[in-house]
């Protein structure tokens, strides 16, 4: 009875160990207090952005006769040339860098994960020419084709949302790609060919669930990339356009006048790097979460 026992009991253990592989990668994220600490941090910025304007003067209210002011206790991050309070355009434009990155980044996902999966699991001739294409276009200029589609096309936030997107999918269709050659010649996937399963069905019911960690992982890093590549075309007066903000727009207009006027350049940039590096973090966090190895 004693040994019954025992054995119920170590089976009724190995149960309690048992769990899945998102509740492991979850548990091994939340034992990570750098990560997590930076996710809070992101919370709080973002948090600031989509709230914080409504408690502080209007991000385009001027006041020429107060001009560029430091810092002060009307103004926490003093103001602008025009007089605009830094804090409220720091937060507004928060708001746009954000949705840039994030609505950029949901169109590289869509593309690359759908092309990826398609070009490994589809294989031979038609994935060497999907992946052909993907060479192709990484060899084409960013900035060029850019600057091609803002002289064809009047300057807007879909355009920069199209110009990012369609490139920041490459490297997502490669990863997944990759991840989708390895698994369509798993048993389970064996399996629903042999019982007729329709293509569409295999790609979404049995190969997507499974890339999915590594496309979370890529995801939190394409984001930041996203980001600064608005920031850079902000800066040389292809991205977002005034009177609109966003912290590629402030550091631009900062670093006119970084010398008389520090605070201009200082704040915006900091926010944007806070940012940025939270993103990073996360995604190393969230790397090493999925890692099997990483279980001890």
């Amino acid at each position: 009875m004693t040994r019954g026992g025992d054995i119920d009991g170590g089976f009724g253990s190995a149960r309690m160990r048992s769990t899945s592989p998102w509740r492991n990668a979850w548990r091994r994220m939340a034992a990570n207090r750098l990560a997590c600490g930076c996710l809070w941090l992101l919370l709080l910025v973002v948090t600031g952005c989509l709230f914080g304007p409504a408690f502080l003067p209007g991000p385009d209210d001027q006041n020429l006769a107060l001009g560029a002011s430091p810092p002060s206790t009307g103004h926490w991050l003093g103001t602008d040339s025009l007089g605009r309070d830094l804090l409220a355009r720091c937060l507004v434009g928060g708001r746009l860098s954000l949705l840039v990155g994030l609505v950029a980044t949901l169109v590289a996902l869509v593309i690359g994960v759908t092309y990826g999966m398609l070009a490994g699991y589809l294989g031979g001739r038609t994935d060497a020419v999907m992946m052909r294409v993907v060479d192709a276009l990484y060899g084409f200029p960013f900035l060029i084709f850019v600057i091609l589609m803002t002289t064809l096309f009047e300057r807007s936030l879909l355009l920069l949302f199209v110009a990012i997107g369609a490139i920041e999918w490459l490297t997502m269709a490669r990863i997944v790609r990759g991840q989708v050659l390895t698994l369509r010649e798993m048993e389970f996937v064996v399996a629903a060919e042999a019982l007729g399963q329709a293509t569409p069905r295999i790609l979404l019911g049995h190969l997507l669930p499974n890339v999915l960690g590594p496309v979370i992982v890529y995801t939190t890093l394409t984001v930041p990339a996203v980001m600064l590549l608005e920031a850079v075309l902000s800066f040389l007066g292809l991205g977002v356009q005034p009177p609109d903000a966003s912290w590629g727009v402030l550091i631009s207009e900062g670093a006119q006048s970084m010398e008389s006027f520090p605070w201009l350049l200082f704040f915006p940039a900091g926010f944007f790097s806070l940012t940025l590096f939270s993103l990073n973090l996360i995604g190393d966090g969230l790397r090493d979460a999925f890692d099997v190895r990483s279980e001890k």
